[in-house]
């Protein structure tokens, strides 16, 4: 008998995606409207992605359980 499909968490796969190494990359906030008060210093640095803290990671693991290696 087959064991049973675990389901990936649609709103995490949505937001997370997982390096090579294992961490999890997310995009930061605060970039999608009222960008006019913002300056461009801020608004570049919003560009790059950042990492999920090391606490938060095994529930993002548990989430998306095929996700990451």
């Amino acid at each position: 008998m087959a064991g049973y499909k675990l389901k990936t968490k649609s709103s995490a796969k949505k937001r997370f995606r997982f390096t090579g190494t294992g961490k999890v990359k997310r995009k930061k906030a605060k970039l999608g409207h009222i960008l006019t008060k913002k300056d461009r210093k801020m608004k570049r640095n919003l560009r790059a992605s950042g990492l999920i803290a090391e606490v938060d990671v095994p529930s993002i693991k548990r989430m998306m359980p095929y996700g990451s290696k």
